[in-house]
């Protein structure tokens, strides 16, 4: 009966820790949604035949605010994209 209870305990515990996971990983998604849709500010520099290039100061700050991970991460999800839908890599030239 002891050893029932402890296994009990063990599998509650476990649940915890894996709920606890899941809520920081929503999360986290969640606050880097957030950051990139403050980049919205940044795309008058971005977009093709834009003439001024040069970011301004509120762009740079929105920039400097997004975590280095979830800029990359989205980075590279972007670049998986092509592949999932079934579309040949890009290539992009400077």
């Amino acid at each position: 009966m002891e050893s029932l209870k402890s296994l009990s305990s063990s599998a509650a515990l476990l649940l915890l820790l894996i709920a606890l996971a899941v809520q920081t990983q929503l999360a986290h998604s969640q606050q880097c949604t957030s950051q990139l849709s403050s980049l919205n500010v940044c795309a008058p520099f971005v977009v093709p035949g834009a003439t001024n290039t040069s970011p301004n100061s509120e762009c740079c700050n929105a920039l400097e605010a997004v975590q280095h991970d979830c800029l990359c991460s989205t980075l590279q999800i972007a670049s998986r994209l092509p592949s999932k839908c079934n579309l040949s890599p890009l290539t992009c030239g400077n």
